[in-house]
């Protein structure tokens, strides 16, 4: 886009040099790409999600959790439909005690007067301290951190921009609570009275398996050429060593894994299998039963075009569904998540599964609120705050 020109230079250059521009030492400047999300940082914001969970617990919790930022003021600048991310993302300000507004019709805004959406950005930023953003139009929130990087070497008032949905690029914080749901699950509840047990106990079963992300089999299954909660979260994986990744969708160009993707992940020692089924086998046993985690999406109807929905309407969707029969053939540990929202009518993950102690996508989606909120603590430079919080409720034989 012609607003987006001045930018040129730095949107071609590679994802490594960007990333180095989006961070202050070994803290988050923005949240623009998964790929910022290294296994250190994800370490460091697990760690602040779970204090802010257990705080949140008690009302003298929620109480100091309150105190935190009530001094911040957060812009949702949602102008995508959304429900989950929102939603979430105005949970974990009001936990932490940070007033919300919001714009979610640019026709309410002065864009109606054909103000750019560069000087919206601007515009917000002299009012609040944190701009969440979300849109259709890619390279938005790129370019608005790129922005704001620049009145900061000038020394004017920049403030982080929060990608919460670029267009089909990415979706950052949806592979942070994706990834904090991952951590969670494969740690086996180590830090319990009865972990040793419980992983002992999978163990005798499943000899090899170990704690954490690392040295694991990804299924990601159905619209995956335009998932950008699959583009982020399988970024973010394949910082882990020993990863493979299957990823499962109809043969339509549209929908399969594209080329730049398939070449990033390579590039980075990713172990990648494309199939056509979830039935498939590789090496003589079915894909399903290899799985650690398996991460199922909706094919999404609302980015066709009239040519392609006739096409799409043509696919046989069966092969994609995870059906009892086929969820029997799973670890006994391995999560299905989901981002949301399924489709009620194709049933990628019908409702029977819903009561599986597989089944992580509910819980996944409430750890949205707690990872959100540990990202605000961690943008906002106010860990130590958390911390000092943390110790006043719970006392610190608990550090």
């Amino acid at each position: 886009m012609e607003e987006f020109a001045k930018f040129r230079h730095q949107l071609a250059r590679p994802i490594e040099d960007k990333i180095r521009e989006l961070q202050r030492h070994d803290r988050l400047k923005h949240m623009i790409f998964g790929s910022q999300l290294s296994p250190e940082i994800l370490e460091k914001l697990r760690r602040n999600a779970d204090m802010i969970r257990n705080m949140a617990r008690s009302r003298q919790g929620n109480d100091r959790l309150r105190q935190l930022l009530p001094h911040k003021r957060a812009m949702l600048y949602f102008t995508q439909p959304s429900t989950r991310t929102f939603l979430s993302f105005m949970a974990a300000c009001q936990i932490l005690g940070i007033t919300c507004n919001e714009v979610r019709n640019p026709e309410t805004s002065s864009e109606v007067k054909r103000e750019s959406r560069m000087d919206s950005i601007r515009m917000f930023s002299s009012y609040f301290d944190v701009i969440v953003m979300r849109s259709k139009i890619s390279d938005f929130a790129e370019c608005c951190s790129y922005m704001m990087n620049e009145l900061e070497n000038q020394e004017m008032r920049a403030i982080p921009i929060v990608n919460a949905g670029s267009g089909s690029d990415e979706h950052p914080t949806q592979a942070l609570l994706d990834m904090y749901t991952i951590l969670r699950t494969f740690d086996f509840d180590e830090t319990s009275a009865s972990a040793r047990s419980r992983l002992g106990r999978l163990k005798e079963k499943y000899s090899d398996l170990k704690p954490g992300p690392a040295g694991k089999t990804y299924l990601f299954c159905g619209d995956i050429g335009r998932g950008r909660t699959v583009r982020s979260l399988a970024a973010t994986l394949a910082q882990y060593p020993g990863v493979r990744m299957f990823f499962v969708a109809p043969a339509h160009e549209v929908l399969k894994l594209d080329a730049e993707m398939k070449d990033r992940l390579d590039h980075q020692g990713v172990d990648i299998y494309e199939f056509t089924s979830l039935d498939a086998k590789l090496d003589g046993d079915p894909i399903l039963s290899q799985a650690d985690c398996v991460y199922m999406t909706r094919i999404q109807r609302e980015h066709n075009s009239k040519e392609t929905e006739e096409q799409i309407a043509n696919i046989d969707l069966a092969p994609f569904k995870l059906t009892p029969d086929r969820v029997n053939t799973l670890k006994d540990y391995a999560p299905i998540m989901h981002p949301f929202p399924r489709d009620s009518v194709v049933g990628e993950i019908p409702t029977e599964i819903d009561s599986d102690p597989r089944a992580m996508y509910f819980r996944q989606a409430r750890n949205g609120m707690w990872a959100r909120a540990a990202l605000l603590v961690h943008l906002f430079d106010a860990v130590d705050s958390l911390y000092l919080a943390y110790h006043d409720v719970f006392g610190r034989a608990q550090d």
